[in-house]
């Protein structure tokens, strides 16, 4: 390779990154005002086998996504930091960020005491800020082409129109499944 295409590959790489950092700072903008009360799910469940995700009122779907998931999330449940898995296991949601590096994000309980055990008894860290979110912000015009591959650090993602209806639909501390 010549050195000028190397030099122009540098370039757009460091402008790639440059532009999500931006991206990032800017936010996701407002998020949408609550749905009503019976269009609001009372349980998540997510299966990541078939990288689906249904928002469920009582037994009832209200709505189902297809996802992406962490890198390695078929290699079974989320053990330590950094591995880039998809936790599995009973969770909440238990705060919300309106101001994500991504499209608006809700926050996934994990990790849990047993979670915490599990990786100090291995002697790891066992991670933390898994997420429900959209895509990077600026990035969303890559709308569907990002499920063609889990590319997460473990999140569970979604388009970005896609994570403006889950955040009206799933208040703080709902609950969530996440089975393999």
């Amino acid at each position: 390779m010549t050195r000028n295409r190397l030099i122009l590959l540098a370039a757009i790489a460091v402008s790639f990154f440059a532009y999500t950092k931006v991206m990032a700072r800017i936010g996701s903008g407002s998020p949408p005002p609550d749905a009503p009360l019976e269009q609001q799910a009372d349980l998540i469940r997510v299966y990541k086998s078939e990288r689906r995700m249904v928002l469920l009122r009582g037994d009832i779907p209200v709505s189902s996504y297809r996802i992406s998931l962490g890198s390695a999330a078929d290699e079974g449940p989320k053990q330590r930091e950094g591995d880039e898995k998809t936790p599995e296991g009973r969770y909440e949601i238990d705060w919300r960020n309106p101001r994500s590096m991504a499209h608006l994000s809700l926050h996934i309980s994990y990790p849990s005491l047993a979670d915490r055990q599990n990786a100090e008894l291995k002697g790891y860290a066992p991670g933390g800020d898994i997420m429900i979110h959209g895509l990077p912000n600026g990035w969303g015009l890559v709308q569907n082409v990002h499920r063609l591959w889990d590319w997460t650090d473990g999140c569970i993602a979604v388009t970005d129109q896609e994570m403006r209806d889950i955040w009206a639909r799933v208040p703080d501390h709902t609950p969530i499944e996440i089975v393999p």
